[in-house]
């Protein structure tokens, strides 16, 4: 290609090629690197299922300790596969997300350069600070009323190593698109569909869909849990109304 950015559709699609490529690269390098902190890699994973964890000590819970278990030949393995490929993709994200940047920059004007460059820094600041709440106080609360719930006495739980790994990268993933939503709400107020009068008009809504939302990723009957989830999530939309009115 020129110097302008310009040329061909395949020139265009052998450059986005090789994007691809160096961006599969750096993840899978930093998940080999992940793998081979297989026992940093774990304590931090495991870390909540035990009253030890930072976030018990402060809410001061009762004294747990939950059992894992493995029920499948090659489980173990293919867990520690999937985290440290997913650890990989997150240390990997600002790559990524650069690497996309500077592959469709040209074909943009200076303002509108300018706004995807916020668009696409804000997006990962959100989805990593999702991230960071959930595993410091959104999932340690899910783990601790459903790994403790009992029908009964006489029924034990017995949880699998996959089950708890699951959930747990399930709900980072979730979470960490929850708290795009002021990222969203300013694309949105930016191309004219909504506006803060609007938002603050519906706030009554949001906070029940808030509520529901909260209720479905943490499923339990403690009403202080339920506030604690709901918390940052109504946060999100209290900032989401002064960036849109901004």
């Amino acid at each position: 290609m020129t110097d302008t950015g310009q040329g061909t559709f395949w020139e265009h699609l052998d450059v986005l090629r090789g994007v691809i490529l160096r961006m599969i690269a750096v993840v899978v390098v930093l998940g080999i690197v992940a793998f081979c902190l297989k026992d940093w890699l774990f304590a931090v994973v495991l870390a909540p299922r035990s009253s030890d964890f930072v976030s018990y000590r402060l809410l001061d819970v009762e004294p747990f300790s939950l059992h894992l278990m493995n029920t499948g030949l090659t489980e173990q393995f293919m867990t520690h596969m999937r985290v440290a490929l997913y650890a990989g993709l997150l240390c990997a994200l600002p790559y990524v997300l650069y690497e996309l940047f500077r592959f469709v920059s040209p074909g943009l004007y200076a303002g509108e350069r300018r706004a995807a460059l916020q668009i696409v820094a804000s997006s990962y600041v959100m989805f990593a600070l999702g991230t960071l709440v959930n595993y410091f106080v959104i999932f340690p609360l899910t783990v601790r009323f459903l790994g403790t719930y009992q029908v009964s006495p006489d029924v034990d739980n017995m949880l699998t190593l996959k089950s708890y790994v699951d959930t747990l990268i399930s709900m980072s993933f979730v979470i960490g698109v929850v708290f795009e939503l002021p990222v969203v709400c300013a694309i949105l107020g930016r191309l004219g569909f909504i506006n803060g009068r609007m938002m603050r008009q519906y706030r009554r809504h949001a906070v029940v869909a808030i509520l529901v939302v909260a209720a479905i990723i943490t499923p339990t009957t403690d009403v202080f849990t339920l506030m604690v989830v709901s918390l940052p999530i109504w946060l999100l939309y209290e900032a989401s109304i002064l960036i849109v009115k901004r």
